[in-house]
């Protein structure tokens, strides 16, 4: 799915959506109408969610949004949307920030995988695969850092610990990539 569910409507305008975009906390909005939401707060901030309450700090727009540059509207819309990612997206969020971003960018991730016609950066899939690759060695491996066949359930720790690491990690190497495709050149 790279679109706004079939039967679903902006939670803003409460129409059919027009140039749909998802945020970071998985909800889709009209491209205007979270643009609007956010030119009616302080434009230095990040807006927040208005089902969530959450930061937006992400717009990414369906690859049918992505495909309307011929049309002014759009263009205009889209060309204000990278702005705002230019502005939020890479800023430095806290970890339970980017805890909570996991769930979109790895079922984004997971999908841009699995689909031929998309392709991330070879760099990204090797560092991706590099870090599954580690991950998995020391999570299957005898060897731990706090050894469970002494310190029991407690043991596991060292393995979650190495777990989230690389879920946080693959989050945001995918998250600077949305960035880049989404946000433009600075330049």
């Amino acid at each position: 799915m790279d679109g706004p569910p079939g039967n679903d409507c902006c939670s803003i305008c409460h129409g059919n959506f027009h140039i749909p975009h998802q945020s970071n906390c998985s909800h889709w909005y009209c491209g205007n109408c979270i643009l609007q939401v956010w030119n009616h707060g302080s434009s230095l901030q990040p807006c927040r969610c208005p089902l969530c309450r959450r930061q937006i700090t992400l717009l990414v727009p369906s690859r049918a949004s992505s495909q309307q540059v011929h049309d002014p509207e759009a263009s205009e819309i889209l060309k204000k949307i990278e702005a705002y990612n230019r502005l939020f997206g890479s800023q430095s969020t806290g970890l339970s920030q980017r805890v909570q971003d996991l769930p979109f960018l790895l079922k984004r991730l997971f999908r841009e995988l699995l689909d031929p016609q998309r392709s991330l950066p070879f760099v990204i899939k090797a560092r991706l695969y590099l870090a599954l690759i580690s991950t998995a060695i020391y999570v299957l491996s005898p060897v731990d850092i706090i050894p469970e066949a002494l310190f029991g359930i407690l043991g596991l720790l060292d393995d979650v610990i190495i777990a989230l690491t690389f879920f946080l990690h693959v989050g945001t190497l995918y998250r600077a990539t949305l960035v880049r495709r989404y946000g433009g050149s600075s330049n």
